[in-house]
């Protein structure tokens, strides 16, 4: 399902918003900062991910201290959940990393709590390259002029599908689709097939978020939820019933093979998920996989944005410069682009995307997919998330899949939903 459009890169770098002038870094950019102290400095960096992406990072920190041999940086990393845990726990004990892996979800939580560092007076003082970023990503992290973070990839929610099943039907997802030719297809796989045709996108978040964008509401305000029981009860409500019936997977097998993919697995012939993120499938499954656009309600408005994940450094960090001139080189640097490729999403700087020339399929497939979703033109802002967030997420996923295994009611399970938003809300 890739699709060029019979576009090359030069061509990709300007229709996303890129700037030629963006490919002259600063010396910070392009790893020739100091240490800033004059003496040896050691810095901790922190994220989540699984191996794969373990090693990458692991080699980009043995090439900046090659070419910082006056900053030294101890590494670590959890899976997801495992790494907030251990945050929460290093942030309140007032031990943090000083540079973390992070996301927008906890961009306000962690704000409000005073834990993040505003990396704007390292830019004003050069130690921090802010230029030559895609499509505006540099304000990604911005919270009233305060640069919270620095994005080194942006990624899109996409369908991912299984294009053996999807062809056997005779279905070409394309732009412009609608939710009931979504539907539809899922049907035909299930009864020609036997296949159920979504593993079950009720418990994804953002991909509900772009469901209320399509229909002029959104999942968050500035301050709270941006919708209601009134939207959320039907929603559910459907998914039950097509779990139920078989054309969502059978959601006992896709606890039981998790952290594999349903998709990946054969449980489903699709599942939605950041575009980014397909690179795990052909390593996972056995059939071939595709990216396919994001239906809609009127067959125009996605309510799709870029998200993106970002460096952050600490507000408690004895290093500042260094934890800036470190930021940098993992946003700017060429060789890092290499190395990391789009693990972490399409890269974020010119300098990096120009480095890196995608071989595998899954790697051209998710620049093709971005490529085409910006030339349409349905990428929007991105909605604000307020602190709190990453709590209800969590409880949006958890509930969903309690529903969907039949430990709750659709009723019952919009309500919990809601108190425990209320409550994360008002812990925040």
């Amino acid at each position: 399902m890739s699709r060029n459009n019979g576009m090359d890169r030069r061509q990709l770098l300007k229709l996303a918003g890129f700037s030629a002038a963006g490919l002259g870094l600063t010396a910070a950019g392009c790893g020739s900062g100091g240490s800033g102290s004059g003496g040896p400095v050691t810095i901790r960096h922190s994220w989540w991910g699984a191996d794969d992406r373990a090693k990458k990072v692991q080699s980009c920190v043995d090439l900046f201290e090659k070419k910082h041999p006056k900053i030294k940086v101890k590494t670590d990393f959890q899976q997801y959940a495992d790494f907030w845990k251990k945050f929460n726990t290093q942030a309140a004990g007032g031990n943090p990393p000083d540079v973390i892996q992070n996301a927008v979800t906890f961009l306000r939580k962690y704000e409000a709590k005073n834990v993040l560092l505003d990396l704007k007076p390292q830019a004003d003082k050069g130690n921090l390259d802010l230029s030559g970023f895609r499509a505006g990503l540099e304000k990604f992290a911005e919270i009233d002029g305060r640069t919270l973070g620095v994005p080194v990839g942006s990624n899109s929610m996409a369908l991912v599908i299984d294009e053996k099943v999807w062809d056997k039907a005779g279905i070409t997802p394309e732009l412009g689709w609608t939710w009931d030719d979504w539907y539809a297809g899922l049907q035909k796989i299930k009864k020609g097939q036997g296949i159920a045709g979504d593993a079950g996108p009720h418990g994804v978040m953002y991909l509900y978020d772009l469901i209320l964008r399509q229909n002029g509401k959104a999942f968050f305000t500035e301050d709270g939820m941006g919708f209601g029981e009134a939207e959320l009860l039907p929603y559910w409500t459907e998914a039950l019933a097509r779990v139920k019936s078989g054309v969502y997977a059978d959601q006992k097998k896709v606890e039981q093979i998790k952290p594999a993919s349903a998709t990946a697995k054969g449980l489903s012939a699709g599942e939605f998920t950041w575009d980014n993120f397909s690179v795990r499938y052909s390593a996972e499954g056995k059939s071939s996989y595709g990216l396919a656009p994001i239906p809609s309600t009127d067959g125009k408005k996605t309510g799709q944005y870029l998200g993106s994940l970002m460096l952050s450094g600490t507000a408690r960090t004895k290093h500042p410069a260094e934890v800036a001139t470190f930021i940098s080189f993992m946003t700017h640097d060429p060789e890092v682009g290499r190395i990391m490729g789009y693990d972490r999403g399409v890269p974020a700087t010119t300098a990096q995307f120009e480095a890196y020339e995608p071989t595998d399929a899954p790697s051209k497939a998710i620049g093709a997919y971005e490529t085409e979703i910006a030339e349409a033109g349905v990428l929007e802002t991105i909605t604000p998330h307020p602190a709190g967030a990453d709590v209800i997420e969590a409880a949006f996923l958890r509930i969903g899949g309690d529903l969907s295994l039949g430990k709750t009611s659709p009723k019952d399970a919009v309500k919990q939903f809601f108190s425990e938003a209320k409550t994360a809300l008002a812990a925040n």
